[in-house]
């Protein structure tokens, strides 16, 4: 089985606290182990650097270009090609922006990795605050760090909260007026200060959600709006940007059909039944434990490709139908 997170000479670059994830790859390291000490236990503690590259005249004399390669100390593998003002961050640059928040007590470390043969560093840890709602609906916050040493990517931190019944990690409205993510690009110097100034990592984060959560929960879907919005979420159109109306006229898609199913059978399906809550979630639960090829495909997907959009619409969609409910 083919796997996102990378692998070398046998070994899985990941590093984990608790229960053991996916498909039991990396190193269970304790609670209460530092950023640094996370860094190496998830074999990260490498660093990249920018090497001129040169092509080959008709003539067979090198020749300089201005394209560099970023380069593994480690291997020396290629991660990706950048420009002169492209400002790589190293991975132990990226862990002590956790410092911290762990040396205060307020985080402990949980997962790290590498995902993409390298060129996607992760850190996550876990915020020291959570809440409950529905009679034992419990939600945890995490501040997810990714480094990624690929061109034309930024370094992202962002506030995810994740659902514990069933392990969804699920997402904040973008019309929220609480800023849960931050994005740097590689043009700029990296200033770990000035993001956590400007992410403001605190409580309200997660008392945001909390209301969020429980104002989805009090709001009831009908058998007409929920076949609606998972019509709108997993479309059967070409076009992603569909109207409510073209909606109502088209035929339900084959995803929402499954996402029908499980609304009912989903782990948690009893907290706030009947609810947007309960309809949100069923989206999160697929995205994060059936849509894909694997666990570790759709935990990517989860954090950088579609399927975080996908909960970002969905979210913002049952907001959407709550409000008129």
């Amino acid at each position: 089985m083919s796997h996102e997170i990378e692998i070398v000479d046998g070994v899985a670059n990941m590093a984990y606290a608790g229960e053991v994830p996916w498909h039991g790859l990396g190193k269970r390291v304790p609670h209460d182990v530092t950023p640094e000490q996370m860094l190496k236990a998830a074999n990260l503690d490498w660093t990249v650097e920018k090497r001129s590259m040169f092509f080959t005249d008709r003539n067979g004399s090198p020749v300089l270009t201005k394209a560099q390669a970023l380069i593994r100390s480690t291997d020396e593998k290629v991660l990706t090609v950048v420009t002169e003002k492209w400002n790589p961050v190293q991975n132990q640059e990226a862990f002590e922006f956790f410092n911290d928040f762990v040396s205060a007590g307020d985080m402990e470390m949980h997962t790290a990795g590498s995902l993409k043969g390298g060129t996607i560093v992760w850190g996550m840890a876990q915020i020291k605050d959570s809440f409950e709602l529905f009679g034992g609906d419990k939600v945890e916050g995490f501040l997810l760090f990714s480094n990624p040493h690929i061109f034309g990517r930024s370094i992202d931190i962002r506030f995810t909260p994740v659902r514990v019944v069933c392990n969804n990690t699920l997402t904040m409205a973008l019309n929220s007026t609480s800023d849960t993510r931050v994005t740097v690009n590689h043009r700029n110097v990296f200033n770990g200060d000035r993001v956590k100034e400007t992410l403001g990592i605190a409580k309200e984060k997660l008392a945001f959600y909390k209301e969020q959560a429980s104002f989805l929960g009090k709001k009831k879907y009908n058998g007409e709006t929920i076949i609606e919005y998972f019509n709108r979420v997993f479309p059967s159109m070409s076009k992603d940007q569909v109207t409510s109306d073209d909606m109502r006229k088209a035929p339900i898609s084959r995803q929402a059909e499954d996402a029908m199913d499980y609304l009912h059978t989903q782990p948690g399906a009893n907290f706030a039944e009947g609810s947007w809550w309960q309809a949100f979630n069923t989206v999160t639960y697929m995205t994060d434990h059936v849509l894909g090829r694997s666990a570790d495909t759709r935990l990517t997907s989860a954090w950088y490709g579609q399927n975080r959009i996908k909960k970002e619409k969905a979210l913002n969609l049952a907001v959407e139908y709550a409000e008129v409910a």
